[in-house]
């Protein structure tokens, strides 16, 4: 009984101790999975995720910072190509909830990312099963489809893109090879999503740019989304002033071949505010947070940070 108790008095110490470090860290609300998509990721011990615990995806997916940075860069570019811009805009609710949309959004990916294998695969079912209800046309007659392998190795590698860029610009800079093994990382994940042509390497993302190029174009959804994205309270009170800024982030790395297609402007970040970025993302880091996706799934695997 004794033993008992004391397993119970931790248990709620440990509660007691996450509640308080939930209250203190600036990004903890945007980090919470909304209702349907909660997960306790510290189970069962020793399941292997789809990405290995030592992989340069754990790192880079436990930077909020730039995960928030990153995700409106890889947005812009998915918003960049028509087939996709429709798929994406025409059957979403973001222009309504923004917050629980971006929460969902970074739910699934850290499914994708840190749950048991069989967790991440039974979600990403679920989501290509909603992936084959949306389709249409755009209005010059060509056909757009969720489940297009095309444009879902444009969204897998945009997405990637944006994570390892923004992780490199703002966080810690990652060598080639680092660079590359993202893309790598990402194939077992992308082959369950449809992607089949998703990039293995950063030289194969460059192709895929390339040769995506001259189908990029700016539009009226694109404005609005950055316009939402500025204006709308997405991130807690107090940061609420900087939140323009990380915007700005994502826009500066955003390949300067595309931003000038996009028009997108200077969007050169000056000094000071590349190092108002990088001190937030490396606090921000810091700040100990043990009931999220990466802390738990450590705990999972018995690895250290």
């Amino acid at each position: 009984m004794h033993g008992a108790a004391e397993g119970v008095n931790r248990s709620l110490q440990r509660r007691c101790c996450a509640n308080e470090v939930r209250m203190r860290h600036p990004f903890a609300t945007l980090l919470e999975p909304p209702p349907g998509l909660a997960l306790n990721f510290a189970d069962p011990p020793g399941a292997e995720a789809l990405a290995a615990a030592n992989s340069v995806s754990w790192r880079v997916f436990a930077s909020p910072v730039s995960l928030f940075i990153g995700g409106v860069t890889a947005v812009v570019l998915e918003l960049a190509q028509p087939q996709v811009r429709a798929g994406v805009w025409n059957h979403s609710s973001f222009r309504a909830d923004p917050l629980t949309r971006l929460r969902r959004t970074g739910a699934a990916a850290m499914i994708t990312v840190y749950a048991p294998r069989d967790v991440a695969a039974t979600m990403i079912e679920r989501v290509v099963a909603l992936h084959g209800r949306v389709s249409g046309h755009l209005p010059d007659g060509r056909a757009y489809a969720a489940s297009d392998p095309r444009l879902l190795d444009w969204v897998q590698a945009t997405a990637t893109y944006g994570f390892a860029q923004a992780f490199h610009s703002y966080v810690a800079p990652l060598d080639a090879a680092g660079r590359s093994a993202i893309f790598a990382e990402g194939q077992p994940p992308a082959q369950l999503f449809g992607a089949t042509g998703m990039p293995r390497c950063w030289a194969e993302w460059e192709a895929l740019l390339a040769g995506m190029l001259p189908e990029l174009e700016p539009s009226e959804a694109l404005a609005e989304f950055l316009a939402i994205m500025r204006r709308s309270a997405i991130l807690p009170l107090p940061l609420r002033p900087l939140q323009a800024l990380l915007v700005k982030a994502a826009l500066a790395i955003v390949p300067p071949q595309v931003s000038t297609k996009l028009r997108l402007g200077d969007t050169t970040l000056w000094m000071h505010e590349q190092l108002a970025v990088t001190a937030l993302a490396r606090m921000a880091n810091r700040l100990p947070l043990p009931s999220s996706p990466p802390a738990q799934s450590r705990r999972r695997m018995r690895v250290e940070r």
